[in-house]
């Protein structure tokens, strides 16, 4: 019983080990840039001009759903969700669905920055 437990705890180790190397990009993409605020049209178009052929893998997006809009519009207006809809200063679903398939065409990723469980009022 003990070498069977003992055996488990190696196999689980070895696969949390080899985790981190499965990034879900292509071959040897590993790179991720973070395009903070940028509109949904502008990031398709960087990962098809240049993302792809500088080797990126992934990028990283604001968050995509309503916010609040607080006056001077802060950066963190972004993280003040207040409902699930896919609009924003960024664009709207049909831009951001549209941008996610075109990265994902030349081979970049995209990665969502969210906020999850959390609703400000109006």
């Amino acid at each position: 019983m003990f070498v069977t437990h003992l055996l488990l705890g190696l196999l689980t180790l070895c696969g949390l080990s080899q985790a981190q190397w499965n990034e879900n990009m292509w071959g040897d993409r590993n790179t991720i840039v973070h395009l903070f605020e940028w509109k949904w049209n502008d990031i398709a178009a960087e990962c098809e001009r240049f993302l792809q052929h500088k080797g990126y893998g992934g990028v990283q997006v604001s968050p995509v759903n309503e916010n609040a809009v607080i006056g001077n519009r802060p950066w963190w207006e972004r993280y003040q969700p207040i409902s699930y809809i896919l609009t924003t200063r960024s664009g709207n679903e049909a831009q951001f669905s549209d941008m996610v398939r075109r990265c994902n065409n030349v081979g970049v990723r995209i990665y969502v920055d969210v906020v999850i469980n959390h609703m400000t009022g109006n």
